[in-house]
């Protein structure tokens, strides 16, 4: 499965007219392209810095979707005068669900670089010791990573059932990854902290 990321910024002021967009103008453009699964919309309400996240079942399916996609989104950006975004692309590697998310979830993303050649090894490890940890949590919803071959980029976003519950994981959190990452000897770049404000990606269980 396929993922396309595309992270902007905006005035704070602005954030419920992104969302407005991606929900009544984005979600009907990709639910009628071939291929789509779902889509998602992480906030920081403070900052303004969006990310938003399609999924598509095939990588052909993704690129084919670019160019109607892209002038959507830049029609958008040009109506909120946020930043040029960032895009990314991304093979989607897992994802483990306890429960859906619902109004008032929260999401933590841990950025992370490796060393070419080793993407393999360090999933197969995350897969099996990852998870198990975070479904001990309290308000534990759901985990998913992301990885990109090429750049040997990654990100794996955490959610939880509210700011509370993601609050009070962050200890706990913070002694998992850097342990892992200590281990497996990769370097975590950069944590983050978001609303989920639109939550329709229907990423299947993935080992």
């Amino acid at each position: 499965m396929y993922a396309r990321s595309t992270t902007m910024r905006v005035d704070p002021q602005a954030v419920d007219r992104v969302i407005g967009y991606v929900r009544d103008d984005m979600m009907p453009l990709l639910e009628g392209m071939p291929g789509y699964v779902g889509v998602s919309l992480l906030c920081d309400r403070e900052t303004g810095k969006c990310i938003g996240t399609t999924t598509w079942d095939t990588e052909e399916a993704g690129r084919a979707s670019a160019d109607a996609v892209g002038a959507s989104r830049d029609r958008g950006i040009q109506m909120m005068g946020a930043t040029t975004p960032e895009v990314q692309e991304w093979e989607v590697a897992a994802m483990h669900r306890m429960r859906d998310t619902s109004e008032g979830a929260c999401a933590r993303l841990i950025w992370a670089r490796g060393e070419q050649g080793q993407m393999d090894r360090i999933l197969d490890a995350w897969r099996t010791t990852i998870p198990p940890q975070l479904e001990q949590m309290p308000g534990f919803c759901a985990v998913s990573a992301l990885v990109n071959r090429d750049t040997m980029r990654a990100v794996a976003a955490v959610s939880y059932e509210s700011r509370e519950a993601m609050d009070r994981s962050a200890d706990q959190g913070l002694a998992i990854r850097d342990k892992f990452a200590a281990t497996m000897g990769f370097e975590i770049t950069d944590v983050e902290e978001y609303d989920i404000v639109l939550a329709h990606l229907r990423i299947p269980e993935m080992a």
